[in-house]
């Protein structure tokens, strides 16, 4: 490390308290300074380039430091900062909200701002609960899959399925039932799910405000990858059984599962689909809870304190994110986003073939720019993962395993030159923990 390097490294490990991190870990793993972004690629000050292969938490789509988003910011911050949304309104988040409900599946006809993903689902929770209850029914359960993630504030927590998490906050968490998730991406374990559902929903659907989802791929969950029949049928049976249908594609939303959004693959419109992550490209916290005409009528009435729904943020619509959101939908409004993301998909499953040939790959699976590797014979105290994702740094590629779990996720914006040496330095990494 340059001495620049090294002086911000100690700094930061002065004050920063880093998110999803042992901090211990850093007596011996220097953080990475990062000077600039450009594309895909991560600038740090000794001018070493990282590939940036999940795009930052899988926010940034068109990659770093994208000039269409950026002058678009900029026009904006000499016009409006920012304004409270209570009261008041601004053309940024009445226009992107038109773009949103004419994008979004058909039921989809109202926009609430809210301003990370967790919050979105804090949001969408309470908006069904306090739904049910203004027409006359108690119903403070919800529902998720085994497996599943969504978020890290106490509501969304809850609906998560997250050991770790659920053992340490047990107490402090709202009621919830998890049911079985497809085991994997056949119609067949689509159908067998489904039946536990049903069973489910039979039984409790008196008290069951929502069943909440990440459709076709649980994210945090090791990228577990699921049939779109499973969304078919959990629309059919929550409208038999009067429980409400959360579409969480805060990281599916935005082309990353090969159409714009995840429930397009299933034809289906939930009543409530949370957004976030890529809607402002990467750029700045934005989220949305889409909901329905039905839920928005719900509390549409003369003053009653009790009726209204009360959520709100400070930063809700804030001008610049929103502004940030409208060049991000403008690309893919102009340019062929999805179809290259087609083309490039398939690229790299076909350069992943050798992968199969390793002892220590147990499967790889797919949908659309999502691509996971299952790497087997380690348990977690091994800690895998991390050793991949050292010896890529000192290759120039940013890959952050979950567990052991290796996956691609890259700006869209990605070459076909970079993916080869994105999926080299992976395979390279998987050989050398295999001879370890």
């Amino acid at each position: 490390m340059t001495s620049k390097n090294n002086e911000i490294m100690q700094r930061d490990l002065e004050v920063i308290w880093h998110p999803c991190t042992q901090m211990k870990d850093h007596e011996t793993l220097p953080l990475i300074p990062i000077k600039s972004g450009k594309g895909v690629y991560l600038y740090d000050f000794d001018d070493n380039a990282y590939i940036d292969a999940v795009s930052s938490w899988w926010v940034n789509i068109f990659g770093h430091c994208n000039t269409r988003i950026n002058d678009r910011i900029k026009a904006q911050l000499d016009t409006l900062e920012h304004v409270l949304l209570a009261g008041f309104t601004h053309e940024p988040a009445v226009e992107l909200a038109h773009k949103l409900v004419k994008m979004t599946p058909q039921e989809l006809k109202k926009v609430f701002y809210v301003d990370n993903g967790s919050s979105a689902v804090e949001a969408a929770l309470k908006m069904s609960y306090h739904y049910h209850l203004n027409n006359g029914k108690r119903k403070p359960v919800f529902l998720s899959l085994s497996n599943s993630y969504h978020g890290e504030t106490i509501g969304a927590l809850s609906v998560g399925d997250v050991s770790l998490y659920k053992e340490t906050y047990e107490q402090l968490l709202i009621q919830n039932m998890q049911v079985d998730v497809p085991k994997d991406q056949s119609v067949e374990a689509a159908e067998v799910a489904l039946e536990s559902l049903e069973k489910l929903l039979k039984e409790k659907s008196d008290e069951i405000a929502a069943l909440i989802v990440e459709p076709l791929i649980q994210g945090a969950g090791g990228m577990h990858m699921y049939h779109p029949d499973y969304l078919v049928g959990a629309r059919k049976l929550t409208k038999m059984y009067d429980v409400h249908l959360i579409a969480d594609e805060i990281m599916t939303g935005f082309g990353r599962t090969g159409k714009m959004f995840a429930c397009e693959h299933a034809n289906i419109s939930p009543d409530f689909m949370t957004l976030s992550k890529a809607l402002t490209g990467g750029y700045l916290p934005l989220s949305v809870v889409m909901t329905t005409e039905d839920v928005y009528q719900a509390f549409y009435c003369d003053y009653n304190e009790h009726k209204a729904f009360l959520h709100s943020h400070s930063y809700t619509g804030n001008p610049l994110a929103c502004a940030a959101a409208l060049a991000t939908l403008e690309i893919f409004e102009e340019e062929d986003v999805l179809g290259e993301n087609t083309k490039k998909s398939v690229y790299i499953m076909d350069a992943l073939e050798k992968f199969h040939s390793l002892d220590n790959v147990a499967s790889i699976r797919q949908q659309g720019m999502v691509t996971a590797i299952e790497l087997k014979g380690y348990d977690s105290t091994e800690r895998i993962g991390l050793k991949i994702y050292e010896y890529a740094l000192t290759q120039g590629v940013l890959l952050r395993p979950l567990g052991n779990i290796l996956y691609f996720m890259p700006p869209y914006i990605i070459t076909y030159e970079e993916i080869d040496k994105m999926v080299s330095v992976a395979y390279e990494g998987i050989k050398k923990v295999l001879k370890a």
